[in-house]
C-alpha cells in the first residue's frame, strides 16, 4: 500500500477538503492529527462553514493538537449572541429573523476566529501565500474558503473570488471570509457586504448552501502529483439516506416557535442534502466518512465528553481510511483516460489547462 511516506522524515503533500458541520467539526481536527502523524503535508486546503474553521486554522499555522485543545476548550454556547429583539418575550426569535434574517449576531465568532488568527501572525489572505504558488489565483493561497453570495445567486471561493466583492483577494480579512462561511441561515445572521466599487450589497451565507463538501475543488485533468483527501462528516455509512442525516422535527402548531422549528428543519436537511448527488455517484476512494455519533450541527450545549468522543471518531476513521488507501492504485483505477473532471461537472468551470499543477 502507497498509504503513507516510505520513510519518517519524508513528507508527502496533499490537498484537503473538509465538509461543513456545524459543533461536529472538531471531528475534523481529529482526522487531521491522523494525517499529520503518518506524515502528510497539506498544501491546500477547502471548507465551509465548520470545515472552513478548521481548514482556515491548519493552514494558518495550528497543528491538529492546537486545534484539538482549542475546540476542546471552546464553549459553542458563548457563539450564541443576540440583540435586542431576541429578548422580547414569545416573539424574539420570530422578531429577530424577519428584521436580520438570524437568531445570532455572529460578533461573537468573529472576534474569537479574530483573536485565533492574530494569535498566529495572520490576518488578510496575503498571509496564507503558499511560497510554492504562480500567477494562479487557484493556487496561490494556502486555503479556499466556501460561502454563498445569495444576491448573486453564486458559490464564492475566497480569497479567489474576492474581486466579485471588490477587494483584492491579498486584502480579503481572513476572519470576515470564515464569518461569511459560517452563516447558517436562520441561526446566524448573513454578512451583509458592500461592494467598495459597485456599491452593490451582496447577502452572504454558509457555504454549506451551494457546496457543504466541495471536494472536486482541487481536480485537474491528468494524472495528479499528489491525492486530494475529502474530510466528511457523516454516519459510519456514507450512503444513508437524509432523512436519517437530519434530526427529526417535533411538530408544533401555529406561532412563532412553529416558524422558527420548521425553518430549522428546512435548513438543516438543505445542508445535508446539497451534495448528495456526488456522493451516490461516486466510488468514495478519496473519501474519509468521519461518523458524528448522533451530534447535531447547531448543538452549542455539546458537553466535553462529547466533543472528545468526535474528536477520537475523526482519529478511527482517517486510521481506518489509510490502512487500505493506494495512490498508485487509485491512480489507475480513477484518473487515466478521465474525459472531464469533476470540477467542471459540478461547478461549470473550464478544466485546468496542460499548464495547470496535476492534483487528484
Amino acid at each position: 500500500m502507497n498509504s503513507q511516506p516510505e520513510s519518517a522524515g519524508s513528507r508527502q503533500p496533499v490537498d484537503l477538503v473538509l465538509e461543513g458541520g456545524g459543533v461536529k467539526g472538531i471531528a475534523l481536527a481529529g482526522a487531521l492529527a491522523v494525517l499529520e502523524d503518518r506524515g502528510f503535508e497539506a498544501q491546500k486546503l477547502a471548507g465551509a462553514s465548520a470545515g472552513a474553521i478548521a481548514a482556515t486554522l491548519y493552514a494558518a499555522g495550528y497543528s491538529a493538537e492546537e486545534l484539538r485543545q482549542e475546540l476542546l476548550a471552546l464553549d459553542f454556547r458563548s457563539f450564541e449572541d443576540t440583540g435586542w429583539e431576541d429578548r422580547l418575550p414569545l416573539v424574539g426569535k420570530g422578531v429577530s429573523i424577519l428584521g436580520d434574517q438570524g437568531i445570532y449576531e455572529g460578533e461573537a465568532f468573529l472576534a474569537w476566529m479574530r483573536a485565533l488568527l492574530e494569535r498566529k501572525g495572520k490576518r488578510t489572505f496575503g498571509d496564507l501565500i503558499r511560497e510554492a504558488s504562480g500567477d494562479d489565483l487557484a493556487d496561490r493561497y494556502r486555503v479556499q474558503v466556501i460561502a454563498s453570495d445569495l444576491s448573486a445567486r453564486r458559490l464564492l471561493r475566497l480569497p479567489r473570488d474576492a474581486p466579485l466583492l471588490g477587494i483584492e483577494p491579498d486584502d480579503l480579512d481572513i476572519a470576515w471570509a470564515v464569518r461569511m462561511s459560517m452563516s447558517i441561515p436562520i441561526f446566524f445572521e448573513p454578512v451583509r457586504w458592500q461592494n467598495p466599487r459597485t456599491g452593490e450589497e451582496h447577502l452572504i451565507v454558509d457555504g454549506g448552501v451551494l457546496s457543504n463538501f466541495p471536494v472536486w475543488l482541487f481536480d485537474c485533468d491528468g494524472e495528479p502529483g499528489w491525492p486530494t483527501f475529502g474530510l466528511l462528516l457523516t454516519e459510519p455509512e456514507p450512503r444513508e439516506t437524509v432523512a436519517g442525516r437530519v434530526p427529526r422535527a417535533e411538530p408544533e402548531h401555529g406561532g412563532v416557535r412553529a416558524l422558527v422549528t420548521y425553518l430549522k428543519s428546512l435548513v438543516s436537511t438543505m445542508l445535508e442534502a446539497h451534495d448528495r448527488l456526488y456522493l451516490e455517484g461516486a466510488d468514495y476512494a478519496r473519501t474519509i466518512p468521519i461518523g458524528t455519533l448522533g451530534v447535531g450541527t447547531v448543538e452549542f450545549d455539546l458537553s466535553r465528553e462529547r466533543s472528545d468522543a468526535l474528536y477520537q471518531e475523526g482519529r478511527r476513521a482517517a486510521e481506518e481510511f489509510l490502512a487500505s488507501w493506494d495512490f498508485d492504485a487509485y491512480i489507475a483505477a480513477f484518473r487515466r483516460g478521465t474525459p472531464k473532471s469533476r470540477r467542471s461537472q459540478v461547478s461549470g468551470l473550464p478544466d485546468a489547462g496542460p499548464s495547470s499543477p496535476a492534483r487528484a
